[in-house]
């Protein structure tokens, strides 16, 4: 018998290979409606750009309006739509011609696409309402890790404290408080061992990540080490030892192996356990 990730704690069944009878579906209905929340989810990544570049710097993210990082020049509202304004532009200020960062669209297409996927998966529900407000954290963290190497508390701190209560208002079980911990203690540990390569802000995510995921956090979590290899090992044969001092920001790795085990980790933990058996 398998305890089913996707459904309140104490749903069991038969096999790790049967639907899960907890799982939003991906009907015409469904689809409709991650449609329609596709350009709010896109309109929050505009924000979510605003938040990483301002945040780090503890200005106000409310005012002024944007202005282009060169000439100071205020955008125009028309100059401001999310994707179809960087597009329309090819990429360049109107004012100065200076070039916009690809990171901007990239960060509003994933926030649109990942809030309208929670919606596909989960149906208009409340762990759909979790789900896309994690996603919608991960996304400024990463931007905010890849841009500053830092994690802010002021972000992290207060998103876990507001997905532990949602998580146990909807399914009422000690399995997130449990998870958010385990999986921070993992991470400590790690940091300690390896200083170099994990910070506290990392530990501090892990309880974000526990708390949205519940038992299917370990999956994240090795997802996002296996995934960090990679880059590491680029850096290594770049700089040799030296690499060792320079690290890499682990926050967006992280968050992929995050988002891979919110839409895949129930799947993916009851295979593996399933060898195990």
């Amino acid at each position: 018998m398998f305890r089913c990730p996707e459904c309140p704690p104490n749903t069991i069944r038969s096999s790790p290979s049967r639907p899960c009878p907890g799982a939003g579906g991906t009907s015409g209905v469904s689809l409709a409606l991650a449609g329609i929340v596709l350009a709010p989810g896109l309109a929050v990544g505009s924000f979510l750009n605003v938040v990483a570049a301002r945040l780090p710097l503890r200005r106000s993210i409310v005012k002024p309006r944007s202005a282009c990082m060169s000439c100071g020049t205020e955008i125009a509202w028309y100059d401001n739509l999310p994707l179809v304004s960087w597009a329309a532009l090819r990429g360049r200020c109107r004012s100065c011609g200076a070039g916009i960062p690809a990171r901007y669209p990239a960060v509003e297409l994933a926030t649109g696409l990942l809030v309208a996927g929670c919606v596909l998966k989960l149906g208009l529900s409340g762990r759909a309402a979790v789900a896309a407000f994690f996603c919608i954290v991960l996304i400024a963290i990463s931007a905010i890790d890849l841009e500053h190497r830092i994690i802010p508390n002021r972000i992290v701190l207060p998103a876990t404290v507001v997905v532990l209560a949602a998580q146990t208002a909807l399914q009422p079980s000690v399995e997130w408080i449990a998870a958010s911990l385990g999986a921070s203690l993992f991470l400590f540990a790690f940091a300690l061992a390896y200083p170099a390569g994990l910070g506290m802000g990392d530990v501090k995510l892990a309880l974000l990540m526990g708390a949205a995921l519940g038992r299917t956090v370990p999956v994240a979590l090795m997802i996002g080490m296996i995934s960090a290899l990679a880059p590491a090992a680029v850096l290594f044969a770049r700089h040799g030892s030296k690499a060792r001092k320079m690290g890499i920001p682990f926050g967006p790795f992280l968050a992929l192996g995050s988002v891979v085990a919110l839409f895949a980790g129930g799947p993916l933990l009851d295979a593996y356990l399933h060898v195990l058996h």
